[in-house]
């Protein structure tokens, strides 16, 4: 077990925290997230964190903990570590990642990657090298002005390879790949270079129904607006203003709302729309790799690495 990591992957809302901690339990194990929006402080609600299970009913303050997060008696690691407004992008993700698969292994313990951005997972697996370009303010800042929609095109015509990849739903990955394309002079996506492996891996995926992944979605942003997501909304708009950090799924719905231009209905509505086709667009990114193994259960996943850990 000296060098080898569990990813558990898949698309929104599939299982994977619950999944994850029983297997954590089963093989002695400590989780490190692979989610861009849950690295965010006081962003428990709208990004379905795990944390809300293991510190109700103060949300706000939990995230504030130092270290990891215990949930079911399991440390979380990379959950709520930065502000919303601070800088935080895939090379700040991987530094601090590795230091801690790094600490757990030498812990004698068995480092679980869980979550569901593509980009996390592969800069820890392929040990992508990320172009290193320091942020530009004044770019930045006309960036964000724009719409979600004009960012892409923006991107598109930069670099077309890297447009028909990218997450076109995330504003703060929209802006650094169009910052390091115009600042470096390079498509942002053929910068990206992958190394010898940081360690001997095992990628394991959830495979869900359509049909089951959907009411699973539905049934989230229901929970949501029950724990109050509006209230959390309010909160970090008036502490930060629309920073974006709040330009993802389950926050920049409700930006049409607080100016009186739609109701509480479309909200929800839209939080499950665009939910969906996030889980579309992750899948389509994690079915490119061919070494991940897709299960159904727990059952499936235990055995897996049970086999991966003898070899």
């Amino acid at each position: 077990m000296k060098n080898k990591l569990i990813v558990l992957l898949g698309p929104t809302a599939s299982g994977k925290s619950k999944l994850a901690v029983k297997l954590a339990k089963k093989f002695n194990g400590e989780i490190v997230s692979a989610d861009s929006r849950q690295v965010y402080k006081e962003m428990l609600i709208g990004t379905a964190s795990p944390a809300q299970e293991a510190q109700k009913p103060n949300l706000v303050s939990a995230s504030r903990k130092k270290g990891p997060i215990l949930i079911e008696k399991i440390p979380h690691y990379m959950l709520h570590i930065v502000y919303p407004n601070e800088n935080f992008n895939a090379a700040i993700y991987k530094k601090l990642a590795v230091k801690i698969i790094r600490d757990i292994q030498k812990r004698g313990k068995l480092p679980f990657l869980v979550g569901g951005t593509g980009l996390y997972i592969s800069v820890i697996v392929d040990n992508l090298k990320l172009p290193k370009v320091p942020p530009n303010r004044k770019l930045r800042k006309n960036l964000e002005k724009k719409s979600l929609k004009e960012l892409f095109e923006i991107y598109k015509k930069i670099d077309p390879e890297g447009a028909e990849r990218i997450d076109k739903q995330n504003k703060r990955r929209l802006i650094r790949a169009i910052e390091v394309s115009k600042i470096s002079g390079k498509p942002f996506w053929k910068q990206r270079e992958k190394s010898s492996p940081m360690f001997e891996t095992l990628q394991i995926g959830i495979k869900l129904d359509k049909d089951l992944l959907k009411k699973r979605i539905e049934k989230r942003t229901e929970k949501m607006f029950k724990n109050n997501l509006e209230e959390e909304v309010k909160n970090l708009v008036k502490k930060y203003g629309w920073v974006p950090a709040l330009d993802s799924i389950g926050y920049y719905e409700w930006k049409g709302y607080l100016e009186g231009k739609k109701t509480k209905k479309q909200v929800r509505k839209e939080i499950t729309l665009h939910s969906l086709q996030y889980a579309k667009r992750q899948m389509t990114w994690f079915k490119k790799d061919k070494r991940i193994y897709w299960i159904k259960n727990y059952k499936e996943a235990e055995d897996i690495i049970k086999n991966f850990l003898k070899s």
